[in-house]
């Protein structure tokens, strides 16, 4: 079926101070339905109408050209988006903290310490230049390594196509301004460092259970 807005896991105020309602309303009901609309439109009448989005970034080299630009804009938004709300929690309710278990054992064996992991995604948040994402992906090893992709591309879609960008991943922010401009302004990193409050780790721990 065609790809529809999943609606927020909490209400448009569940994330505040951090994030802040407006931008939830905005970002989740404006710019995410563009990308779900967008992509609809792109591939209908076609038969990859009804292909999973998921499906759809990681064979873009599959889709016809005149139509690859806006499932890898559009689909690539809604895959990412769709993952960015989950992987997010109220402070205190689920939201906040570090990760334990697995996912923690992981973090440790890549980076020590998970402050160093924290400065070293950061890092990635801060080293996109304009749009794009900071992402924590599993390799086929079950290794953990950080990431950056440009505008609305995924790990998924192939390192070739994701600027170097590899593996599955399965914790992501969005550095586009509009996803703190109205709170933060051009302070970035403030927003990326108020956004730890919110990182669901559990949410985060079941995907990289996978």
């Amino acid at each position: 079926m065609p790809m529809t807005l999943p609606p927020l896991p909490y209400a448009s105020d569940a994330l505040e101070p951090f994030i802040d309602s407006q931008t939830m309303q905005i970002h989740h009901g404006k710019h995410h339905q563009a990308y779900v609309t967008n992509a609809n439109k792109a591939l209908e009448g076609t038969k990859w109408a009804d292909v999973p989005a998921e499906d759809l970034i990681r064979r873009l080299a599959e889709l016809p050209e005149d139509k690859r630009t806006a499932v890898r804009n559009n689909a690539g938004g809604h895959v990412n988006h769709s993952m960015f709300w989950q992987i997010m929690a109220p402070a205190g309710k689920g939201g906040g903290g570090e990760p334990s278990g697995a996912l923690a054992d992981a973090i440790r064996k890549s980076w020590g310490e998970f402050s160093h992991f924290k400065e070293e995604f950061q890092k990635a948040g801060m080293g996109r230049f304009g749009s794009g994402w900071a992402w924590l992906c599993v390799a086929p090893d079950n290794s953990v390594q950080i990431c950056s992709t440009a505008n609305q591309d995924n790990p998924t879609m192939g390192k070739d196509i994701a600027g170097g960008c590899g593996g599955r991943p399965i914790l992501g922010v969005d550095v586009w301004e509009h996803a703190y401009y109205l709170k933060y302004k051009n302070l970035r990193a403030d927003y990326l460092a108020a956004w730890w409050n919110v990182v669901n780790w559990g949410k985060v721990a079941e995907l990289y259970k996978g």
